[in-house]
């Protein structure tokens, strides 16, 4: 299992080891996203290590905390370079790689569904993501590789840590919209993708797996 970082170095190992020690095998890749020749670097490290792709997730991505009076030329480019175009051309690089029968998965955010003026960016990169995956589940079909999108809602992940960890009003605030009264774990999330990557899911394609514990319902 390859697990890719971009500047964490640290939470990178700490995968490897926690995979590993579970008796799996899995090495580091560091490709920093968003920038020129960022799909290059990342396959450059990849592709000696595997014989083929049975799975990809495209989780990475940044914030963008900015209402349409605040967006900036700047701050659009980067999230769309992070958030869409990064995850589109490393599905298009990862294809000829791909086994039939493979899973692709897309992280996207309940914010395609739940109006967040503030994020007006961010949310059009999860939107754009979202209809990607459909078209390329047309047409990967054939080929028996399904794409599906998962839809967190507020998680305590690095992406919200700057106003939710250690602040017990943002909690709270993030708590409310969930139907199930908390914010998400990572593993509320993984636990979904480990789901749409498996056999079980083999009949599910095209599609966005709500994982927000009822936010905003």
């Amino acid at each position: 299992m390859a697990v890719h970082y971009g500047r964490d170095e640290v939470a990178a190992k700490e995968t490897v080891e926690a995979i590993t020690g579970a008796g799996g095998r899995a090495f580091a890749v560091r490709a920093e996203l968003g920038v020129p020749g960022d799909v290059d670097t990342l396959f450059a490290a990849l592709e000696p290590e595997i014989d083929g792709l049975d799975i990809l997730v495209n989780n990475a991505g940044v914030n963008a905390s900015a209402s349409i009076e605040e967006l900036t030329p700047e701050l659009y480019d980067r999230v769309y370079a992070v958030n869409v175009k990064a995850p589109l051309f490393i599905i298009q690089r990862a294809l000829p790689l791909m086994r039939d029968g493979g899973r692709i998965v897309n992280i996207t955010s309940g914010v395609t569904r739940i109006a967040l003026p503030g994020t007006i960016a961010y949310t059009g990169t999860k939107g754009a993501i979202e209809v990607m995956g459909r078209t390329l589940a047309k047409q990967l079909g054939p080929r028996g590789i399904t794409v599906n999108s998962v839809a967190p809602g507020f998680v305590d992940t690095d992406i919200n840590a700057d106003w939710l960890r250690g602040d017990p009003e943002a909690q709270a605030y993030a708590a409310g919209f969930a139907a199930l009264g908390r914010v998400g774990t990572p593993e509320d999330v993984a636990d979904v993708v480990a789901f749409v990557t498996s056999a079980d899911a083999r009949w599910v394609t095209g599609t966005t797996l709500d994982a927000t514990g009822g936010s905003a319902l």
